[in-house]
């Protein structure tokens, strides 16, 4: 489903270069539950934006399916995240003047008519077990909660690709424990999964966990099932 081939980052600031990722090369197959680890600064988290095609690589090719991202203009990269993407991250990103349902319902911009949107808002967010909260508020809901509120947002427009930065990094054991619970439920759903992490628990659930080093992947390991 995904290859990447030798992508490279590269920032520039005050004249100073700054390469954030050495030639990365990648293949994510449909179905898989990848995680990806390394310390602060290894380049994980451009990683994942280069496949959320938030930020463009300087260097190489990104291959989603036949699409070739490169095409694509800022325009075209636009939808495709709203058609193809869903996005989890670890400060949950919800808006606060929405209820539950209209942060769920965001996923929706560019997949669904309205006719059928709140169908597909409840059935995300009876999977993640917060149906009750619908018509409340983020600050009204526990830090566990407005994490599934964001798992649900990024899963009712039923994306290829669901990427996940830190899901479980702002949350308790508890909590993060859920949270895990609900991925690992949707990956063997058929939904493929790449999330960054800190955390080796979180990492040895994925069914592959790669780990990176000043921009480079160092190891790829599967997990035996």
């Amino acid at each position: 489903m995904i290859r990447l081939r030798n992508i490279q980052r590269r920032y520039v600031s005050d004249e100073v270069e700054t390469t954030a990722l050495h030639g990365i090369d990648l293949n994510v197959d449909a179905g898989e539950f990848v995680a990806i680890m390394g310390p602060s600064g290894c380049g994980k988290s451009t990683l994942l934006n280069v496949l959320g095609a938030i930020d463009r690589p300087t260097g190489g090719n990104y291959l989603f399916g036949d699409q070739d991202l490169a095409a694509l203009g800022e325009t075209g990269l636009a939808r495709f995240r709203g058609e193809t993407l869903g996005f989890v991250f670890q400060s949950f990103n919800l808006i606060d003047e929405l209820t539950i349902a209209e942060n769920v319902e965001l996923g929706l911009a560019y997949r669904r008519k309205a006719g059928d949107r709140r169908g597909r808002v409840a059935m995300a967010l009876d999977k993640v077990g917060i149906a009750h909260r619908a018509r409340h508020y983020p600050h009204q809901l526990s830090g566990g909660q407005q994490q599934r509120a964001a798992i649900a947002r990024a899963i009712v427009g039923a994306p290829k690709l669901i990427l996940a930065d830190e899901p479980t990094g702002n949350l308790d054991t508890e909590n993060g424990a859920q949270v895990m619970n609900i991925l690992t439920g949707l990956n063997s759903e058929g939904a493929t999964i790449v999330m960054v992490t800190h955390s080796p628990s979180d990492a040895d659930i994925a069914t592959r966990r790669i780990d990176m080093l000043d921009g480079r992947i160092v190891a790829s390991v599967t997990r035996a099932l």
